[in-house]
């Protein structure tokens, strides 16, 4: 998780929704798309990201941002049902465009949504649901808004609290410190196939 004290919100600009399908990749008519939903921190690098008073976004471990990403690229390469929505508190911070800008092209293309959005109304008492939830809790709340919700979906997350145990064949645990790259690419790949 981004570690920050002043954090604006970005609007998403006309034509810039997070929750409609982005150009890039195709999908057969006959093919149900499966949703990945992807944390950053703790999952393409270490979970040491904080955002300085300027604004940049840095990694407080050895490596950079976004290191084990090419594990990720490599294993969805060549599935092309599989479709990215953040799950990360990225977008939560930095605005939409700017998380998925962070990603590899590679990635980036097959991004089509996010667990947050901008409009997301404060309650009563002036807090945000979302900022209340677990990740779990956001994924589900995604995927009930969704005209036909799919039943191949998996989670790439270094959280897994509020996951029940009827949903955990949905979540792919990582290491904080080391994200993707404790995971084996083929056993990844099988779990973005099954």
């Amino acid at each position: 998780m981004i570690a920050a004290l002043f954090v604006r919100d970005e609007r998403v600009r006309a034509g810039d929704d997070p929750h409609r399908p982005q150009t890039g990749g195709h999908i057969r008519q006959s093919e149900r798309p499966m949703l990945l939903f992807l944390d950053f921190d703790g999952v393409l690098h270490p979970d040491a990201v904080f955002r300085r008073s300027d604004g940049r976004i840095e990694l407080r471990a050895d490596g950079e941002l976004f290191m084990w990403a090419p594990i990720l690229v490599e294993a969805l390469s060549g599935l092309a049902s599989v479709r990215v929505v953040l799950s990360t508190s990225w977008v939560r911070h930095l605005g939409f465009q700017r998380a998925r800008k962070a990603l590899p092209a590679e990635l980036r293309m097959l991004v089509i949504g996010a667990t947050w959005h901008s409009a997301m109304r404060r309650t009563d008492q002036g807090s945000i649901a979302w900022d209340e939830q677990t990740r779990y809790q956001q994924i589900a709340t995604y995927l009930t808004q969704l005209s036909s919700a799919p039943t191949d979906w998996l989670a790439i997350d270094d959280d897994n609290r509020g996951w029940p145990d009827a949903k955990r064949e949905h979540l792919l645990l990582t290491d904080s410190a080391h994200g993707l790259s404790s995971l084996n690419v083929t056993d990844l790949r099988a779990k973005l196939t099954t």
